[in-house]
C-alpha cells in the first residue's frame, strides 16, 4: 500500500484521534501483500499502530490499521462491553476479540455489524445501526449516527481536517512514520 493510500484512508488513526480504519488493498501476490503488511508494521509499531489483514478475497485484502491501546480502552466502555458480549466476544481480551472478528469476516460475505466497535465508533451508533437495520439515522459521516449528532459532526470534521493536513504534509515530503503520533 502506498503512503498516499495510507494517509487517505488512515490519517485519523495515524494522528491518534481514531482507534482504527479499514483499507481494501489490491495485491498481485500473497507474498507481496504480506511484505507490505510487514513493512508497515515495522515502520509504525514503535508509534503504537498495527496493520493486520482480516480477510482475503479476489486478490484483495481487508487491512485493519489500528491502535491496540485505544481498542482496549474502547472495549472497557460499558455499552461496548454489552454489545460485544451479545455477539460472543470477551471484551477484556482484545486479541481474542480480533481473532473472533476475523472468523466472522471470513465466514460470511456480509460485514458483522459490530465491526464499528473495532473502528472506534460510538457504541450507541453501532447498536442503533443494528437495531434500526441501517435506517432512521440522524446523519451520515464515517458511520451512521444514532446518538450524539453534534459530537459526531465535529468528529467527522476533525477527521477531514486531519486527512487534509496529513495529505499536505505527505506532498511536502514528510514521511508517514514521521507524521504518525506516538502513544
Amino acid at each position: 500500500m502506498s503512503e498516499a493510500a495510507m494517509v487517505l484512508h488512515c490519517a485519523p488513526t495515524l494522528a491518534a484521534i481514531k482507534t482504527a480504519n479499514l483499507v481494501s488493498y489490491e495485491y498481485d501476490s500473497v507474498s507481496e501483500m504480506r511484505e507490505a503488511v510487514r513493512s508497515w508494521n515495522c515502520r509504525l509499531r514503535d508509534k503504537g499502530v498495527r496493520v493486520l489483514p482480516l480477510r482475503y478475497q479476489n486478490r484483495k485484502a481487508l487491512l485493519y490499521i489500528y491502535r491496540p491501546s485505544r481498542l482496549a480502552a474502547d472495549f472497557r466502555d460499558r455499552k461496548a462491553k454489552a454489545l460485544l458480549h451479545r455477539f460472543g466476544y470477551s471484551p477484556e481480551k482484545t486479541g481474542q476479540c480480533i481473532l473472533r472478528l476475523i472468523k466472522r469476516l471470513r465466514g460470511t460475505e456480509e460485514f458483522p455489524h459490530e465491526i464499528g466497535l473495532f473502528l472506534g465508533y460510538p457504541p450507541e451508533d453501532v447498536d442503533g445501526f443494528i437495531c434500526h437495520h441501517a435506517k432512521e439515522y440522524k446523519c451520515v459521516g464515517c458511520w451512521k449516527v444514532y446518538g450524539d449528532e453534534e459530537k459526531c459532526r465535529k468528529l467527522f470534521a476533525s477527521y477531514r481536517q486531519c486527512t487534509r493536513q496529513y495529505s499536505d504534509d505527505l506532498r511536502n515530503g514528510v514521511d508517514v512514520a514521521a507524521m504518525t503520533i506516538s502513544e
